[in-house]
């Protein structure tokens, strides 16, 4: 059985070039970086990643360019949930092919007030589709984003007729007591808080670590954390990860991470979203420039 993921994943940023095209060797440098200051794992095409930006053909070319410039696939958790069950399919294939450790699936969101049973009916498809006893399924429920939530009656069902395949859960809900409740009722389960804010008390409860954003800017200061929850030196640790996060989050995240690598790799190109996503504007980046760095993070001037 394939180790299960643990500690601190980052959903790693996207760079992009002049003309909007993913920026390779920007991205493998990063996920590099990342790994370097102590990330247990990358997980490419998430929410930070501007992952429903990025073509089909994009994320299958990204990820095969991440894993041949030797980043290990064993490491790596891409976002692989569409809305369209045969996108799902085939990126998920594509990345239990290459050895990567585990995807991060999304519900279906375009449709709203789905039932469960229709929920469970697209998971269970793409599972059978897939059929690659490889695969380790982490859920993504992130209702303030997709609006589509993953019910507790649902990762119930899945645990029970796929034990093997389904292997954790991102709750990105920022719900403490549904983090709390989900760690509780499914210990055989990896549970990730989406945000380091909850890093320490998941761990004390049992949960695996966290999937969190800040995670690309702050790698050491949230695997501190980790690495030090069971020490007396605990509380003040997650203290400065948590002040960290919420000087970042007071601004849009993704724009905010952005700007913040820009200046942390000396790349300015770093800065670029894609529309709809527009970067910080001056006074904006300043500002939080200048908080993160009274909260601790040290950037280079």
């Amino acid at each position: 059985m394939q180790t299960r993921f643990r500690g601190l994943l980052v959903p790693v940023a996207t760079p992009f070039d002049e003309a909007l095209a993913p920026d390779v060797e920007a991205l493998v440098a990063h996920c590099e970086w990342l790994l370097a200051q102590g990330a247990d794992g990358l997980a490419l095409f998430g929410t930070t990643s501007e992952a429903t930006s990025l073509g089909l053909d994009e994320r299958l070319e990204l990820l095969e360019a991440v894993v041949a410039a030797g980043i290990p696939a064993t490491r790596l958790m891409p976002g692989t949930g569409t809305c369209a069950l045969t996108d799902s399919v085939r990126l998920t294939a594509h990345a239990v092919g290459l050895g990567c450790g585990g995807v991060l699936m999304l519900p279906p969101f375009y449709y709203k007030s789905v039932d469960e049973a229709g929920l469970a009916d697209y998971f269970a498809e793409l599972i059978e589709r897939v059929g690659d006893a490889r695969l380790r399924l982490y859920l993504y429920h992130i209702p303030p984003v997709a609006q589509v939530g993953i019910p507790f009656g649902l990762v119930a069902s899945l645990a029970a007729r796929y034990p093997e395949t389904l292997a954790g859960l991102k709750d990105s809900s920022g719900d403490w007591e549904h983090t709390a409740r989900l760690i509780a009722e499914f210990p055989q389960l990896a549970i990730f808080p989406g945000s380091e804010v909850f890093l320490l008390e998941g761990l004390r409860a049992g949960g695996a670590g966290c999937i969190t954003a800040t995670g690309n800017v702050n790698p050491g200061g949230i695997q501190a954390v980790y690495a030090g929850w069971q020490t007396e030196r605990a509380d003040a640790l997650q203290a400065q990860a948590s002040a960290l996060r919420r000087a970042v989050q007071a601004h849009p995240m993704i724009p905010a991470v952005k700007a913040i690598l820009a200046r942390q790799h000396g790349h300015g190109g770093w800065r670029r979203v894609r529309p709809p996503l527009v970067a910080l504007e001056a006074a904006a980046e300043a500002a939080l420039l200048e908080a993160v760095t009274t909260a601790g993070l040290e950037i280079p001037g």
